[in-house]
């Protein structure tokens, strides 16, 4: 397993250090562990969790706004995807996992204590009626809704000129058409995900209004 995560960090170009690895392969680990009684995923062979899972999340590492020791909100994580992936790679970004399920937030407290990530913070609430003590640069989402939910759900969470990125999978040209006015797309990046032959995109977003 560590072989193929290595692989395919390499393919991303991302320099992940041998304990960046470690604590990937062990995450994955425990997300298996805790998938027998918890239900976190639905993707339970050790290979499509390389890829489905931390590569897909990663792959949107050298494409989100370059902001030195940004805060990242991860919206509607589930089992810590994107946010721990991320956080596991970037130990100098604050990264604030909202999950409202409440055995999903036990499982990624429990994550962030044996990996151990120091770098990580937890919210077991609904991200629309989360208020943060200090706004994020960046507020990610993948799998979650629809681009306008996303952003009318999430973009109180964001400082001024702020970004909203939504992990989407073919093009979302109807969800873009649907976004309200004072939202707008910046930029949507195609993602080339090793393993995966299905189309990836990240929706960058700004809101006038955050």
């Amino acid at each position: 397993m560590r072989d193929a995560l290595a692989a395919g960090l390499g393919v991303l170009g991302i320099r992940a250090d041998g304990d960046a690895q470690i604590s990937l392969s062990a995450y994955l680990a425990l997300l298996e562990k805790w998938n027998r009684t918890h239900n976190l995923t639905a993707i339970i062979e050790r290979e499509r969790m390389i890829t489905h899972h931390v590569l897909d999340s990663l792959s949107v590492l050298s494409h989100l706004p370059a902001v030195a020791d940004a805060r990242i909100a991860d919206v509607g994580s589930g089992g810590g995807l994107p946010g721990i992936p991320l956080a596991v790679c970037r130990r100098d970004w604050r990264v604030t996992l909202i999950e409202s399920s409440r055995k999903k937030a036990a499982f990624l407290a429990q994550a962030a204590i044996e990996l151990p990530l120091s770098n990580v913070d937890v919210v077991a609430e609904r991200v629309e009626r989360y208020r943060p003590p200090v706004a994020f640069d960046i507020a990610i989402s993948r799998a979650y809704a629809s681009l306008a939910s996303f952003a009318t759900q999430a973009r109180h969470l964001i400082v001024p000129g702020g970004w909203l990125a939504a992990m989407k999978g073919v093009y979302p040209r109807d969800e873009i058409a649907a976004l309200p006015s004072e939202v707008s797309v910046t930029e949507v990046v195609a993602l080339h995900v090793p393993g995966i032959r299905a189309q990836r995109h990240l929706v960058l977003m700004q809101s006038a209004s955050s």
